[in-house]
């Protein structure tokens, strides 16, 4: 397997973890042997993948709006992840319509939330 021992015993955060794609990534991070948080701020959808496959039995669940800086900074500075997959978005197109604005800016801020608070734990 390409990736066998990658992920293995390794920290990693993935935001958006109770969306689509961000719980299938949970589940095979997990299956690789990762020790995953997931940082979200709720279930977008019902029926959702996250609860069917019961992903708050293995991955650690914060719940946080990750536009909220000071929670990220800590919850980052106390993982001291390997790797952060970012999959954090407006999950619904159609909410994209009513606050157009808000859903450009969301990804760029997300991004660099976590940029700057690797820089701070990793000192590079």
């Amino acid at each position: 397997m390409l990736f066998k021992n990658k992920y293995k015993n390794k920290k990693v955060i993935v935001t958006g973890h109770t969306g689509f794609k961000g719980s299938w990534l949970s589940i095979w991070l997990d299956q690789l042997g990762a020790d995953v948080t997931g940082i979200s701020d709720q279930i977008p959808t019902n029926p959702s993948n996250y609860e069917a496959s019961k992903i708050k039995n293995f991955v650690n669940d914060i719940r946080i709006d990750i536009r909220n800086t000071q929670n990220v900074f800590k919850i980052v500075e106390d993982i001291k992840p390997d790797y952060i997959f970012n999959l954090a978005a407006q999950s619904l197109v159609r909410n994209s319509y009513v606050s157009p604005v808000e859903t450009f800016l969301l990804m760029p801020l997300v991004q660099l939330i976590f940029l700057m608070q690797l820089e701070n734990v990793t000192g590079n």
